[in-house]
């Protein structure tokens, strides 16, 4: 569940809801820590995976539904016998009753305010482990993230495009959407900027940033592609045919710009076929690809 706090929103409008969370795990497991799911008396919305695992906590979660909002359980589950597993690992998880959802900030306080949890991040604090003694009322963790987002800058807003926004949800990216034809300002997520703008954002990307390129027009594809592959960008990817990545790769030998990290035509190799929504699997199986090469 990439935005767990957009769902839990959603969820409480229509009723109690309570929160399980993935906190640490150790060997084989179905989920890494970080993995979310909320349940409500009749629903489920994400996963934890596992099967008799999830199928036992389910039933825990809405055993704490009729407890007092806020109220919280930590437990560990050997993902053996007891549960009719073989896999051989071990869980910790931690089931909450939602009243309301906390916003982001310095610190996520559990809704019952005996449990601080800060937002992952760099620092030095360690991360709960999947053993020993069970975090306690008062205990400081980091808020464990399963996957790291990647984040992603998408140029044009065409029918691949398109095809690539609405098969990317719930995948580890973060999608930044832009296009600069005012015929589009009003589709939902694409961001309306000059060409200029366009460019100068392609020359601004991070070095763990993908940028694809897949707009209507040629000239602005090559300043697009010029800008991306003069920044630290980690992929830089371009929709096109064989014969348009060669007088490409051309040009930019000709203006001086290494096209050792131009990826064109882009889609995972092996899987064909010319309709957006194959290219958008293609693509998408490609950037999932890349939390290898980090």
């Amino acid at each position: 569940m990439t935005d767990w706090r957009a769902n839990a929103r959603e969820v409480l409008a229509e009723g109690p809801a309570a929160l399980v969370t993935i906190l640490a795990t150790e060997g084989s497991a179905p989920r890494g820590a970080g993995a979310r799911m909320l349940v409500t008396r009749e629903t489920l919305r994400g996963t934890i995976g596992g099967g008799a695992l999830e199928h036992q906590v389910t039933a825990q979660a809405r055993a704490i539904l009729d407890h007092p909002p806020g109220s919280w359980r930590i437990q560990d589950y050997p993902l053996g016998p007891l549960l009719g597993q073989c896999c051989g690992g071990r869980v910790r998880l931690m089931v909450e009753r939602l009243a309301s959802v906390p916003a982001e900030g310095p610190h996520l306080v559990s809704l019952g305010e005996t449990i601080i949890r800060k937002p992952h991040s760099g620092d030095s604090m360690p991360r709960l482990g999947a053993r020993g003694p069970l975090p306690g009322p008062g205990a400081i963790f980091l808020d464990p993230v399963e996957t790291d987002s990647r984040p992603v800058l998408l140029f044009g807003a065409g029918h691949v495009a398109t095809a690539l926004v609405e098969r990317a949800a719930g995948l580890p990216l973060r999608t930044a959407w832009y296009d600069s034809r005012e015929a589009l300002a009003q589709r939902q997520g694409v961001v309306l900027a000059s060409e200029e703008e366009l460019v100068a954002c392609a020359g601004e990307a991070a070095a763990d940033t993908a940028v694809l390129i897949v707009t209507h027009d040629h000239a602005l594809d090559y300043r697009l592609v010029t800008a991306a592959l003069r920044s630290p960008a980690l992929f830089v990817g371009m929709i096109g045919s064989r014969t348009k990545r060669a007088r490409f790769i051309s040009r930019l030998a000709a203006d001086g710009v290494d096209t050792a990290r131009l990826t064109c035509p882009i889609g995972l190799p092996g899987i064909a076929g010319k309709e957006p929504e194959v290219i958008a699997i293609a693509v998408l199986a490609q950037l999932l690809s890349l939390r290898n090469a980090t």
